[in-house]
Protein backbone atom coordinates (compact mmCIF):
# COMPACT_ATOMS: atom_id res chain seq x y z
CA UNK A 1 0.00 0.00 0.00
CA UNK A 2 0.96 3.87 -0.55
CA UNK A 3 3.19 5.07 2.17
CA UNK A 4 1.17 7.77 3.90
CA UNK A 5 1.36 11.22 2.78
CA UNK A 6 5.14 10.85 1.18
CA UNK A 7 5.19 13.73 -1.75
CA UNK A 8 8.90 12.80 -2.65
CA UNK A 9 7.56 8.75 -3.10
CA UNK A 10 4.57 9.93 -5.13
CA UNK A 11 6.81 11.83 -7.20
CA UNK A 12 9.03 9.04 -7.32
CA UNK A 13 6.47 6.67 -8.91
CA UNK A 14 5.87 8.74 -12.01
CA UNK A 15 9.36 9.43 -12.81
CA UNK A 16 9.46 6.70 -14.95
CA UNK A 17 7.43 8.16 -17.38
CA UNK A 18 9.31 11.18 -17.41
CA UNK A 19 12.51 9.16 -19.09
CA UNK A 20 11.21 8.64 -22.54
CA UNK A 21 10.55 12.72 -22.97
CA UNK A 22 13.99 13.36 -21.45
CA UNK A 23 14.62 16.28 -24.07
CA UNK A 24 11.42 17.53 -23.72
CA UNK A 25 11.58 18.48 -20.55
CA UNK A 26 14.75 19.29 -20.68
CA UNK A 27 14.10 22.27 -23.11
CA UNK A 28 10.67 22.54 -21.86
CA UNK A 29 12.51 23.64 -18.75
CA UNK A 30 15.40 25.28 -20.67
CA UNK A 31 12.48 28.03 -22.16
CA UNK A 32 10.75 28.02 -18.52
CA UNK A 33 14.11 29.69 -17.29
CA UNK A 34 14.47 31.71 -20.72
CA UNK A 35 10.89 33.13 -19.71
CA UNK A 36 11.88 33.96 -16.00
CA UNK A 37 14.99 35.58 -17.24
CA UNK A 38 13.20 37.56 -19.30
CA UNK A 39 10.84 38.43 -16.83
CA UNK A 40 13.62 39.66 -14.54
CA UNK A 41 15.13 42.12 -17.56
CA UNK A 42 12.25 44.13 -16.93
CA UNK A 43 12.78 45.67 -13.94
CA UNK A 44 16.64 47.06 -14.93
CA UNK A 45 15.35 48.43 -17.75
CA UNK A 46 12.91 50.49 -16.23
CA UNK A 47 15.57 51.53 -12.86
CA UNK A 48 18.28 52.39 -15.69
CA UNK A 49 15.52 55.15 -17.08
CA UNK A 50 13.95 56.35 -13.93
CA UNK A 51 17.75 56.92 -12.71
CA UNK A 52 18.84 58.74 -15.73
CA UNK A 53 15.38 60.97 -15.62
CA UNK A 54 15.97 61.45 -11.61
CA UNK A 55 20.14 62.66 -11.86
CA UNK A 56 20.92 63.03 -15.49
CA UNK A 57 18.00 63.87 -17.61
CA UNK A 58 20.49 64.79 -21.09
CA UNK A 59 21.14 61.53 -21.06
CA UNK A 60 18.49 59.96 -22.38
CA UNK A 61 18.27 60.82 -25.92
CA UNK A 62 16.24 59.53 -29.06
CA UNK A 63 19.21 56.53 -29.59
CA UNK A 64 18.89 55.40 -26.21
CA UNK A 65 15.07 54.99 -26.56
CA UNK A 66 15.39 52.62 -29.55
CA UNK A 67 17.97 50.86 -27.71
CA UNK A 68 15.84 50.54 -24.58
CA UNK A 69 12.97 49.44 -27.37
CA UNK A 70 15.08 47.06 -28.95
CA UNK A 71 16.40 45.14 -26.29
CA UNK A 72 12.74 45.59 -25.04
CA UNK A 73 11.45 43.91 -28.12
CA UNK A 74 14.67 41.32 -28.26
CA UNK A 75 13.19 40.44 -24.81
CA UNK A 76 9.80 40.65 -24.84
CA UNK A 77 10.19 37.93 -28.40
CA UNK A 78 12.75 35.24 -26.51
CA UNK A 79 10.00 35.37 -23.68
CA UNK A 80 6.55 34.83 -26.04
CA UNK A 81 8.49 31.84 -27.66
CA UNK A 82 9.29 30.56 -24.54
CA UNK A 83 5.99 30.79 -23.54
CA UNK A 84 4.57 29.28 -26.68
CA UNK A 85 6.65 26.04 -26.27
CA UNK A 86 5.97 25.53 -22.62
CA UNK A 87 1.98 25.94 -23.28
CA UNK A 88 1.93 23.50 -26.43
CA UNK A 89 4.24 21.25 -26.51
CA UNK A 90 5.26 21.00 -22.50
CA UNK A 91 1.38 20.03 -22.43
CA UNK A 92 1.14 17.44 -25.21
CA UNK A 93 4.32 16.17 -23.07
CA UNK A 94 2.03 16.02 -19.89
CA UNK A 95 -0.41 14.33 -21.99
CA UNK A 96 1.74 11.74 -22.83
CA UNK A 97 2.72 10.92 -20.12
CA UNK A 98 -1.48 10.71 -18.83
CA UNK A 99 -1.77 8.45 -21.68
CA UNK A 100 0.89 5.71 -21.18
CA UNK A 101 -0.23 5.76 -17.35
CA UNK A 102 -3.83 5.31 -18.23
CA UNK A 103 -2.44 2.47 -20.65
CA UNK A 104 -0.42 0.60 -18.21
CA UNK A 105 -3.06 1.18 -15.35
CA UNK A 106 -5.68 -0.22 -17.76
CA UNK A 107 -3.30 -3.26 -18.35
CA UNK A 108 -2.44 -3.80 -15.14
CA UNK A 109 -6.23 -3.94 -13.64
CA UNK A 110 -7.00 -6.29 -16.89
CA UNK A 111 -4.46 -8.65 -15.17
CA UNK A 112 -5.98 -8.36 -11.67
CA UNK A 113 -7.56 -11.12 -9.46
CA UNK A 114 -11.18 -11.98 -10.18
CA UNK A 115 -11.83 -11.06 -6.44
CA UNK A 116 -10.28 -7.67 -7.16
CA UNK A 117 -12.91 -6.42 -9.65
CA UNK A 118 -16.03 -8.14 -7.43
CA UNK A 119 -14.68 -6.21 -4.56
CA UNK A 120 -14.16 -2.76 -6.95
CA UNK A 121 -17.18 -0.90 -8.28
CA UNK A 122 -16.61 -0.29 -12.12
CA UNK A 123 -17.29 3.59 -11.67
CA UNK A 124 -14.27 3.82 -8.59
CA UNK A 125 -12.03 2.38 -11.13
CA UNK A 126 -13.27 3.80 -14.15
CA UNK A 127 -12.63 7.79 -12.29
CA UNK A 128 -9.03 6.61 -11.78
CA UNK A 129 -8.58 5.82 -15.53
CA UNK A 130 -9.49 9.14 -16.31
CA UNK A 131 -10.50 12.52 -14.27
CA UNK A 132 -7.35 11.32 -11.52
CA UNK A 133 -4.89 10.70 -14.84
CA UNK A 134 -6.23 13.94 -16.31
CA UNK A 135 -4.89 15.66 -12.89
CA UNK A 136 -2.03 13.69 -13.31
CA UNK A 137 -1.27 15.79 -16.99
CA UNK A 138 -1.13 19.15 -15.06
CA UNK A 139 0.72 18.22 -12.82
CA UNK A 140 3.60 16.34 -15.10
CA UNK A 141 3.59 19.47 -17.38
CA UNK A 142 3.58 22.32 -14.22
CA UNK A 143 5.31 20.98 -11.43
CA UNK A 144 8.52 20.80 -11.91
CA UNK A 145 8.08 24.13 -14.49
CA UNK A 146 6.03 26.24 -11.70
CA UNK A 147 8.76 25.17 -8.81
CA UNK A 148 11.60 25.94 -11.56
CA UNK A 149 10.68 29.29 -12.31
CA UNK A 150 9.59 30.15 -8.96
CA UNK A 151 12.69 29.61 -7.16
CA UNK A 152 15.08 31.17 -9.80
CA UNK A 153 12.91 34.59 -9.20
CA UNK A 154 12.91 34.03 -5.57
CA UNK A 155 16.23 33.22 -5.42
CA UNK A 156 17.77 35.93 -8.42
CA UNK A 157 15.46 38.34 -6.85
CA UNK A 158 17.02 38.04 -3.32
CA UNK A 159 20.28 38.69 -5.48
CA UNK A 160 19.08 42.15 -7.21
CA UNK A 161 17.30 42.87 -3.82
CA UNK A 162 19.95 42.28 -1.71
CA UNK A 163 22.29 44.71 -3.92
CA UNK A 164 19.88 47.35 -3.91
CA UNK A 165 19.05 47.48 -0.28
CA UNK A 166 20.43 44.77 1.88
CA UNK A 167 18.16 45.95 5.04
CA UNK A 168 14.66 46.24 3.44
CA UNK A 169 15.05 42.75 1.66
CA UNK A 170 16.22 41.27 4.61
CA UNK A 171 13.06 42.39 6.46
CA UNK A 172 10.90 41.38 3.69
CA UNK A 173 12.66 37.95 3.32
CA UNK A 174 12.29 37.33 6.85
CA UNK A 175 8.44 36.77 6.69
CA UNK A 176 8.75 33.99 3.82
CA UNK A 177 9.17 31.04 6.51
CA UNK A 178 5.90 31.75 8.02
CA UNK A 179 4.34 31.32 4.73
CA UNK A 180 6.05 28.06 4.04
CA UNK A 181 4.80 26.78 7.54
CA UNK A 182 1.05 27.73 6.96
CA UNK A 183 1.39 26.40 3.23
CA UNK A 184 2.20 23.45 4.55
CA UNK A 185 -0.05 22.83 6.83
CA UNK A 186 -3.27 23.61 4.54
CA UNK A 187 -1.21 21.24 1.80
CA UNK A 188 -1.96 18.36 4.25
CA UNK A 189 -5.41 19.03 4.84
CA UNK A 190 -6.04 19.77 1.08
CA UNK A 191 -4.69 16.76 0.30
CA UNK A 192 -6.90 14.46 2.37
CA UNK A 193 -10.04 16.44 1.81
CA UNK A 194 -9.16 15.94 -2.34
CA UNK A 195 -8.73 12.22 -1.81
CA UNK A 196 -12.14 11.54 0.24
CA UNK A 197 -13.68 14.01 -2.61
CA UNK A 198 -12.35 11.81 -5.75
CA UNK A 199 -13.86 8.60 -3.75
CA UNK A 200 -17.06 10.19 -3.70
CA UNK A 201 -16.50 11.30 -7.45
CA UNK A 202 -16.25 7.46 -7.80
CA UNK A 203 -19.25 6.09 -6.25
CA UNK A 204 -21.31 9.25 -8.09
CA UNK A 205 -20.06 7.13 -11.13
CA UNK A 206 -20.55 4.13 -9.75
CA UNK A 207 -24.09 4.35 -9.02
CA UNK A 208 -25.03 6.56 -12.32
CA UNK A 209 -23.75 3.94 -14.28
CA UNK A 210 -25.77 1.15 -12.11
CA UNK A 211 -28.90 3.15 -13.22
CA UNK A 212 -28.00 3.94 -16.33
CA UNK A 213 -26.97 0.29 -17.28
CA UNK A 214 -30.89 -0.73 -15.46
CA UNK A 215 -33.17 2.04 -17.33
CA UNK A 216 -35.06 -0.70 -19.01
CA UNK A 217 -36.02 -2.40 -15.18
CA UNK A 218 -35.92 1.38 -13.96
CA UNK A 219 -39.10 2.01 -16.19
CA UNK A 220 -40.62 -1.16 -16.33
CA UNK A 221 -41.16 -0.78 -12.59
CA UNK A 222 -41.42 2.81 -12.41
CA UNK A 223 -38.47 3.26 -10.48
CA UNK A 224 -37.57 6.47 -11.84
CA UNK A 225 -38.04 8.20 -8.70
CA UNK A 226 -36.17 5.71 -6.54
CA UNK A 227 -33.52 6.21 -8.68
CA UNK A 228 -33.46 9.63 -9.05
CA UNK A 229 -33.05 10.04 -5.30
CA UNK A 230 -30.45 7.82 -5.04
CA UNK A 231 -28.55 9.74 -7.42
CA UNK A 232 -29.48 13.24 -5.47
CA UNK A 233 -28.08 11.67 -1.94
CA UNK A 234 -24.43 10.78 -3.51
CA UNK A 235 -24.71 14.04 -5.41
CA UNK A 236 -24.73 15.37 -2.49
CA UNK A 237 -22.33 13.62 -0.42
CA UNK A 238 -20.40 14.70 -3.23
CA UNK A 239 -21.32 18.10 -3.11
CA UNK A 240 -20.51 18.07 0.74
CA UNK A 241 -16.76 16.46 0.25
CA UNK A 242 -16.08 19.31 -2.27
CA UNK A 243 -17.50 21.87 -0.15
CA UNK A 244 -15.57 20.88 2.71
CA UNK A 245 -11.99 21.55 0.13
CA UNK A 246 -13.29 24.41 -0.96
CA UNK A 247 -13.22 25.87 2.90
CA UNK A 248 -9.59 24.38 3.51
CA UNK A 249 -9.40 26.23 0.12
CA UNK A 250 -10.79 29.73 0.98
CA UNK A 251 -8.74 29.92 4.03
CA UNK A 252 -5.61 29.02 2.41
CA UNK A 253 -6.69 31.98 -0.01
CA UNK A 254 -7.21 34.71 2.92
CA UNK A 255 -4.11 33.75 3.99
CA UNK A 256 -2.45 35.11 0.47
CA UNK A 257 -3.86 38.11 0.52
CA UNK A 258 -3.09 38.68 4.11
CA UNK A 259 0.57 38.03 3.16
CA UNK A 260 0.27 39.98 -0.19
CA UNK A 261 -1.28 42.94 1.81
CA UNK A 262 1.33 42.46 4.72
CA UNK A 263 4.59 42.52 2.15
CA UNK A 264 2.92 45.64 0.54
CA UNK A 265 2.71 47.27 3.57
CA UNK A 266 6.10 46.54 4.39
CA UNK A 267 7.52 47.81 1.11
CA UNK A 268 5.34 50.82 1.23
CA UNK A 269 6.67 51.87 4.68
CA UNK A 270 9.75 50.88 5.02
CA UNK A 271 10.73 52.04 1.58
CA UNK A 272 9.65 55.22 2.04
CA UNK A 273 12.24 55.80 4.98
CA UNK A 274 14.79 54.61 3.42
CA UNK A 275 14.01 56.80 0.51
CA UNK A 276 13.80 59.83 2.83
CA UNK A 277 17.13 59.09 4.74
CA UNK A 278 18.76 58.49 1.27
CA UNK A 279 19.76 54.45 1.82
CA UNK A 280 18.06 53.59 -1.74
CA UNK A 281 17.24 55.99 -4.76
CA UNK A 282 14.86 56.49 -6.96
CA UNK A 283 15.50 53.91 -9.67
CA UNK A 284 16.39 51.44 -6.96
CA UNK A 285 13.19 51.74 -5.90
CA UNK A 286 11.23 51.59 -8.62
CA UNK A 287 12.86 48.60 -9.31
CA UNK A 288 12.37 47.22 -5.91
CA UNK A 289 9.11 47.34 -6.13
CA UNK A 290 9.05 45.76 -9.33
CA UNK A 291 10.99 42.58 -8.17
CA UNK A 292 9.11 42.58 -4.77
CA UNK A 293 6.07 42.30 -7.57
CA UNK A 294 7.58 39.61 -9.38
CA UNK A 295 8.69 37.87 -5.79
CA UNK A 296 5.01 38.16 -4.24
CA UNK A 297 3.74 36.77 -7.79
CA UNK A 298 5.89 33.95 -7.77
CA UNK A 299 5.19 33.04 -3.91
CA UNK A 300 1.52 33.48 -5.08
CA UNK A 301 1.85 31.07 -7.59
CA UNK A 302 3.37 28.60 -5.77
CA UNK A 303 0.74 29.12 -3.08
CA UNK A 304 -1.68 28.85 -6.34
CA UNK A 305 -0.49 25.96 -7.52
CA UNK A 306 -0.99 24.00 -4.44
CA UNK A 307 -4.78 23.54 -5.31
CA UNK A 308 -3.09 21.74 -8.83
CA UNK A 309 -0.17 20.33 -6.63
CA UNK A 310 -2.12 18.35 -4.70
CA UNK A 311 -5.06 17.30 -7.03
CA UNK A 312 -2.13 15.80 -9.13
CA UNK A 313 -0.54 14.05 -6.02
CA UNK A 314 -4.89 12.82 -5.37
CA UNK A 315 -4.54 10.90 -8.96
CA UNK A 316 -0.70 9.85 -8.67
CA UNK A 317 -1.37 8.52 -5.10
CA UNK A 318 -4.72 6.54 -6.64
CA UNK A 319 -2.63 5.41 -9.66
CA UNK A 320 0.32 3.60 -7.29
CA UNK A 321 -2.69 2.31 -5.39
CA UNK A 322 -4.17 -0.23 -8.00
CA UNK A 323 -0.35 -0.19 -9.55
CA UNK A 324 0.80 -1.87 -6.51
CA UNK A 325 -1.95 -4.11 -5.73
CA UNK A 326 -0.22 -7.48 -6.74
CA UNK A 327 -1.30 -9.70 -9.56
CA UNK A 328 -2.04 -12.82 -7.31
CA UNK A 329 -3.16 -15.02 -10.21
CA UNK A 330 0.22 -15.44 -12.63
CA UNK A 331 2.28 -17.63 -14.29
CA UNK A 332 4.33 -19.46 -11.83
CA UNK A 333 8.35 -19.98 -12.84
CA UNK A 334 7.32 -23.86 -14.02
CA UNK A 335 4.21 -22.86 -15.72
CA UNK A 336 4.64 -24.70 -19.51
CA UNK A 337 2.65 -24.84 -22.91
CA UNK A 338 0.98 -28.05 -23.71
CA UNK A 339 1.36 -29.99 -26.56
CA UNK A 340 -1.52 -32.63 -27.73
CA UNK A 341 -4.21 -31.35 -25.32
CA UNK A 342 -6.51 -33.89 -24.99
CA UNK A 343 -9.18 -32.11 -22.58
CA UNK A 344 -8.89 -34.76 -19.33
CA UNK A 345 -9.87 -32.57 -16.29
CA UNK A 346 -9.25 -34.08 -12.50
CA UNK A 347 -10.54 -32.46 -9.54
CA UNK A 348 -7.92 -33.96 -6.58
CA UNK A 349 -9.01 -32.73 -3.30
CA UNK A 350 -9.94 -29.45 -3.82
CA UNK A 351 -10.75 -27.26 -0.93
CA UNK A 352 -11.74 -23.77 -1.36
CA UNK A 353 -12.38 -20.79 0.37
CA UNK A 354 -12.59 -16.58 -0.35
CA UNK A 355 -10.07 -14.52 0.99
CA UNK A 356 -10.65 -13.33 4.64
CA UNK A 357 -14.00 -15.80 5.02
CA UNK A 358 -13.83 -18.93 7.35
CA UNK A 359 -16.21 -21.05 5.27
CA UNK A 360 -14.90 -23.12 2.52
CA UNK A 361 -17.40 -23.31 -0.08
CA UNK A 362 -15.38 -26.50 -1.77
CA UNK A 363 -14.73 -29.46 1.02
CA UNK A 364 -12.38 -32.35 -0.87
CA UNK A 365 -13.74 -32.48 -4.35
CA UNK A 366 -12.43 -35.42 -5.85
CA UNK A 367 -13.58 -36.47 -9.57
CA UNK A 368 -11.93 -37.30 -12.70
CA UNK A 369 -13.19 -36.37 -16.29
CA UNK A 370 -12.19 -38.40 -19.13
CA UNK A 371 -11.50 -36.59 -22.75
CA UNK A 372 -14.36 -35.87 -25.21
CA UNK A 373 -17.16 -36.70 -21.80
CA UNK A 374 -19.93 -35.02 -21.09
CA UNK A 375 -20.80 -34.15 -17.38
CA UNK A 376 -23.25 -32.32 -15.47
CA UNK A 377 -23.08 -30.52 -11.92
CA UNK A 378 -26.38 -30.51 -10.60
CA UNK A 379 -27.45 -29.57 -6.64
CA UNK A 380 -28.99 -26.52 -4.89
CA UNK A 381 -27.52 -22.91 -5.69
CA UNK A 382 -25.12 -21.99 -3.24
CA UNK A 383 -23.41 -25.86 -2.84
CA UNK A 384 -20.19 -25.02 -5.06
CA UNK A 385 -20.96 -25.64 -8.62
CA UNK A 386 -20.00 -22.27 -10.16
CA UNK A 387 -17.02 -22.16 -8.02
CA UNK A 388 -15.83 -24.95 -9.19
CA UNK A 389 -16.19 -24.19 -12.72
CA UNK A 390 -14.62 -20.61 -12.44
CA UNK A 391 -11.96 -22.84 -10.68
CA UNK A 392 -11.28 -24.93 -13.77
CA UNK A 393 -10.85 -21.46 -15.58
CA UNK A 394 -8.37 -19.97 -12.49
CA UNK A 395 -10.11 -16.94 -12.08
CA UNK A 396 -10.05 -18.03 -8.28
CA UNK A 397 -6.60 -20.55 -7.22
CA UNK A 398 -7.89 -23.48 -5.05
CA UNK A 399 -6.68 -23.28 -1.08
CA UNK A 400 -5.81 -27.05 -0.95
CA UNK A 401 -5.34 -29.51 -3.54
CA UNK A 402 -5.00 -29.64 -7.40
CA UNK A 403 -7.03 -29.44 -10.50
CA UNK A 404 -5.25 -30.98 -13.38
CA UNK A 405 -5.22 -30.75 -17.15
CA UNK A 406 -3.96 -33.46 -19.25
CA UNK A 407 -2.72 -34.56 -15.40
CA UNK A 408 -0.49 -31.01 -15.13
CA UNK A 409 -1.74 -28.88 -12.29
CA UNK A 410 -3.45 -25.81 -14.05
CA UNK A 411 -1.19 -23.54 -12.01
CA UNK A 412 1.85 -25.03 -14.07
CA UNK A 413 -0.23 -23.83 -17.34
CA UNK A 414 0.31 -20.81 -19.12
CA UNK A 415 -2.44 -18.61 -18.18
CA UNK A 416 -2.89 -17.17 -21.48
CA UNK A 417 -2.61 -21.20 -23.22
CA UNK A 418 -5.06 -22.19 -20.17
CA UNK A 419 -7.87 -19.47 -21.19
CA UNK A 420 -7.62 -20.62 -24.95
CA UNK A 421 -7.79 -24.43 -23.57
CA UNK A 422 -10.85 -23.77 -22.05
CA UNK A 423 -14.12 -21.94 -23.18
CA UNK A 424 -17.71 -20.83 -21.60
CA UNK A 425 -21.10 -19.98 -21.97
CA UNK A 426 -22.61 -18.54 -19.32
CA UNK A 427 -26.53 -18.10 -18.56
CA UNK A 428 -25.24 -13.84 -18.61
CA UNK A 429 -24.18 -13.32 -21.82
CA UNK A 430 -21.70 -10.35 -22.12
CA UNK A 431 -21.26 -9.20 -25.52
CA UNK A 432 -19.11 -5.49 -26.48
CA UNK A 433 -20.54 -2.70 -27.75
CA UNK A 434 -19.63 -3.06 -31.52
CA UNK A 435 -20.58 -5.27 -34.29
CA UNK A 436 -21.83 -8.54 -34.30
CA UNK A 437 -19.03 -9.62 -36.82
CA UNK A 438 -16.81 -7.83 -33.55
CA UNK A 439 -18.28 -10.00 -31.20
CA UNK A 440 -17.98 -13.13 -32.48
CA UNK A 441 -14.44 -12.81 -33.92
CA UNK A 442 -13.58 -12.09 -30.23
CA UNK A 443 -12.81 -15.75 -30.04
CA UNK A 444 -10.37 -16.06 -32.20
CA UNK A 445 -9.01 -12.76 -33.74
CA UNK A 446 -7.07 -14.18 -36.75
CA UNK A 447 -10.20 -15.70 -38.20
CA UNK A 448 -11.54 -15.11 -41.17
CA UNK A 449 -15.56 -14.08 -42.55
CA UNK A 450 -15.62 -16.97 -43.68
CA UNK A 451 -14.61 -19.15 -40.54
CA UNK A 452 -16.88 -16.41 -38.37
CA UNK A 453 -20.23 -17.34 -41.03
CA UNK A 454 -19.11 -21.01 -40.19
CA UNK A 455 -19.17 -20.65 -36.48
CA UNK A 456 -22.49 -18.74 -36.49
CA UNK A 457 -23.89 -21.28 -38.91
CA UNK A 458 -23.12 -23.92 -36.17
CA UNK A 459 -24.63 -21.75 -33.64
CA UNK A 460 -27.63 -21.63 -35.47
CA UNK A 461 -27.67 -17.75 -35.92
CA UNK A 462 -26.26 -17.48 -39.16
CA UNK A 463 -29.87 -16.87 -40.95
CA UNK A 464 -31.07 -14.33 -38.62
CA UNK A 465 -27.44 -12.55 -38.84
CA UNK A 466 -27.82 -12.84 -43.39
CA UNK A 467 -31.34 -11.30 -42.97
CA UNK A 468 -30.14 -7.96 -41.28
CA UNK A 469 -29.30 -5.08 -43.98
CA UNK A 470 -25.65 -4.77 -42.40
CA UNK A 471 -25.88 -8.44 -41.80
CA UNK A 472 -22.29 -9.10 -40.29
CA UNK A 473 -21.44 -5.19 -39.32
CA UNK A 474 -24.56 -5.07 -37.54
CA UNK A 475 -24.40 -2.38 -34.56
CA UNK A 476 -26.03 -4.44 -31.57
CA UNK A 477 -25.71 -1.30 -28.74
CA UNK A 478 -23.99 -1.70 -25.70
CA UNK A 479 -23.99 -5.11 -24.30
CA UNK A 480 -26.52 -6.00 -27.32
CA UNK A 481 -28.88 -4.37 -25.94
CA UNK A 482 -30.44 -4.32 -29.56
CA UNK A 483 -30.65 -7.90 -29.28
CA UNK A 484 -32.99 -10.85 -27.94
CA UNK A 485 -31.90 -13.27 -24.80
CA UNK A 486 -31.76 -15.63 -27.05
CA UNK A 487 -29.85 -13.90 -30.27
CA UNK A 488 -27.49 -12.72 -27.27
CA UNK A 489 -27.04 -16.17 -26.03
CA UNK A 490 -26.01 -17.75 -29.89
CA UNK A 491 -23.75 -14.70 -30.89
CA UNK A 492 -21.99 -15.71 -27.54
CA UNK A 493 -21.70 -19.98 -29.01
CA UNK A 494 -21.13 -18.86 -32.15
CA UNK A 495 -18.03 -17.27 -30.63
CA UNK A 496 -17.06 -20.49 -28.46
CA UNK A 497 -17.48 -22.52 -31.61
CA UNK A 498 -14.72 -20.27 -33.14
CA UNK A 499 -12.24 -20.21 -30.26
CA UNK A 500 -12.85 -24.01 -30.48
CA UNK A 501 -11.55 -24.97 -26.88
CA UNK A 502 -11.07 -28.41 -25.72
CA UNK A 503 -12.77 -28.59 -22.54
CA UNK A 504 -15.90 -26.56 -22.69
CA UNK A 505 -18.05 -25.26 -19.76
CA UNK A 506 -21.66 -24.71 -19.79
CA UNK A 507 -22.70 -22.73 -16.70
CA UNK A 508 -27.18 -22.53 -16.85
CA UNK A 509 -26.53 -21.85 -20.08
CA UNK A 510 -30.29 -21.81 -21.15
CA UNK A 511 -31.67 -20.88 -17.68
CA UNK A 512 -33.00 -17.46 -18.47
CA UNK A 513 -34.45 -18.46 -21.59
CA UNK A 514 -37.68 -18.71 -23.12
CA UNK A 515 -38.67 -22.88 -24.07
CA UNK A 516 -38.92 -22.25 -27.78
CA UNK A 517 -35.18 -20.08 -27.28
CA UNK A 518 -33.61 -23.22 -25.39
CA UNK A 519 -34.81 -26.25 -27.40
CA UNK A 520 -33.11 -24.04 -30.37
CA UNK A 521 -30.12 -23.20 -28.41
CA UNK A 522 -30.09 -26.54 -26.64
CA UNK A 523 -29.38 -28.09 -29.89
CA UNK A 524 -26.81 -25.53 -30.82
CA UNK A 525 -25.10 -26.25 -27.09
CA UNK A 526 -25.07 -30.20 -28.26
CA UNK A 527 -23.25 -29.85 -31.33
CA UNK A 528 -20.66 -27.61 -29.54
CA UNK A 529 -20.20 -30.16 -26.79
CA UNK A 530 -18.91 -33.00 -29.62
CA UNK A 531 -15.12 -33.75 -29.29
CA UNK A 532 -14.77 -32.02 -26.46
CA UNK A 533 -15.12 -32.72 -22.86
CA UNK A 534 -18.15 -30.70 -21.43
CA UNK A 535 -19.02 -29.72 -18.04
CA UNK A 536 -22.11 -28.48 -17.72
CA UNK A 537 -24.10 -26.64 -14.88
CA UNK A 538 -27.49 -26.55 -14.75
CA UNK A 539 -31.14 -26.56 -13.09
CA UNK A 540 -33.33 -27.77 -15.99
CA UNK A 541 -32.56 -31.09 -15.40
CA UNK A 542 -34.29 -32.65 -18.14
CA UNK A 543 -31.34 -31.04 -20.04
CA UNK A 544 -28.60 -33.37 -19.09
CA UNK A 545 -30.11 -36.90 -19.05
CA UNK A 546 -27.94 -37.60 -21.95
CA UNK A 547 -24.76 -36.98 -19.76
CA UNK A 548 -22.16 -39.72 -19.75
CA UNK A 549 -21.88 -38.98 -15.72
CA UNK A 550 -23.66 -36.73 -12.92
CA UNK A 551 -22.22 -35.27 -10.12
CA UNK A 552 -24.41 -34.09 -7.07
CA UNK A 553 -22.95 -31.46 -5.36
CA UNK A 554 -24.33 -30.47 -2.04
CA UNK A 555 -22.49 -28.26 0.83
CA UNK A 556 -19.41 -27.72 -1.18
CA UNK A 557 -19.06 -32.06 -1.75
CA UNK A 558 -19.90 -34.88 -4.00
CA UNK A 559 -22.35 -36.50 -2.12
CA UNK A 560 -23.80 -39.11 -5.62
CA UNK A 561 -22.15 -39.98 -9.04
CA UNK A 562 -23.88 -41.77 -11.71
CA UNK A 563 -25.78 -41.33 -14.86
CA UNK A 564 -29.70 -39.99 -15.11
CA UNK A 565 -31.08 -43.66 -14.80
CA UNK A 566 -28.93 -44.65 -11.73
CA UNK A 567 -29.03 -41.80 -10.10
CA UNK A 568 -33.03 -42.16 -10.30
CA UNK A 569 -33.11 -45.73 -8.53
CA UNK A 570 -30.30 -45.52 -6.39
CA UNK A 571 -29.69 -41.85 -5.10
CA UNK A 572 -31.82 -39.22 -2.60
CA UNK A 573 -30.62 -36.01 -3.06
CA UNK A 574 -30.81 -36.20 -7.29
CA UNK A 575 -34.33 -37.90 -7.33
CA UNK A 576 -35.63 -35.38 -4.74
CA UNK A 577 -34.14 -32.60 -7.01
CA UNK A 578 -35.54 -34.55 -10.57
CA UNK A 579 -39.12 -34.71 -8.78
CA UNK A 580 -39.39 -31.41 -7.46
CA UNK A 581 -38.18 -30.42 -10.94
CA UNK A 582 -40.99 -31.96 -13.42
CA UNK A 583 -43.72 -31.31 -10.47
Amino acid sequence: MIKKSKSLYLIKKIMPYFKKYKKIFILDLIFALMSTTCKLVYPILLRYITNIVSFSPELLTINSIILIGLIFLIVSAIEIISIQYMTSVGHIMGAKIETEMRKDLFNHIQKLHVSYHDNNKIGQLMSRLTTDLFDVTEFAHHCPEEFLIAGVKIVISFIILAYFNIYLTLIIYATLPFVVIVSAYYNKKMQKALKKYRVQVGELNSQAEDSLLGIRVIKSFAGEEIEGKKFNENNLKTLKTKQIFYKILGKFRAIEMLFTNFMDLLLIVVGSIFLIYGQISPGDLVAYISYISILIASILKILTFTEQFQQGLTGISRFAEVMETDVDIKDTENSKVLTNITGKVEFKNVWFKYSGSKKSILKGISLSINPNENIALVGPSGAGKTTMCTLVERFYDVTDGQILIDNVNIKNIKLNQLHKIVGSVHQNVHLFTGSIYDNICYGDKNASLDDIIIAAKKAGIHHFIDSLPNKYDTYIGERGVKLSGGQRQRISIARVFLKNPPILILDEATSALDSESEKIIQESLEKLSQGRTTITIAHRLTSIKKADKIYVIDDGKVVEQGTHKELLFNSNVYKNLYQNYIN
